[in-house]
């Protein structure tokens, strides 16, 4: 909506930062993207694991964001102490993940597929 433009993925550079070839990487997001699509258009829970942020699960029409706690104190500049998360979590901050926690325990339902 608006005057917001998509911009075409740059295979080429997600390839070198991935040290595999183009068609490689190209085949692995349409591969990841097309099944992504099949599972939410089936009703699926999804769980997308994004390295070094956290977990995004998709469960029917909702989303959640949960953020992996040092992801967050590059954000902050804060050192995420118990203490501060704790604080932090009456603020909504209830979004905070360990990497530690199975990714399918924070599904309200008992099947999710899970995206490395």
């Amino acid at each position: 909506p608006g005057d917001k433009q998509l911009e075409p993925l740059k295979y080429a550079k997600v390839a070198m930062e991935a040290s595999v070839s183009r068609s490689k990487a190209e085949g692995c997001i349409l591969g990841t993207t097309s099944l992504l699509y099949h599972c939410l258009a089936k009703g699926k829970s999804v769980a997308l694991v994004l390295r070094d942020v956290g977990v995004l699960l998709i469960e029917g029409s909702s989303a959640k964001m949960r953020f992996y706690p040092d992801f967050l104190e590059k954000m902050t500049g804060e050192k995420m102490t118990g203490k501060t998360m704790q604080e932090k979590a009456t603020l909504k901050l209830d979004m905070v993940v360990s990497r530690e926690v199975p990714v399918a325990s924070l599904a309200f339902t008992s099947r999710v597929v899970i995206f490395p």
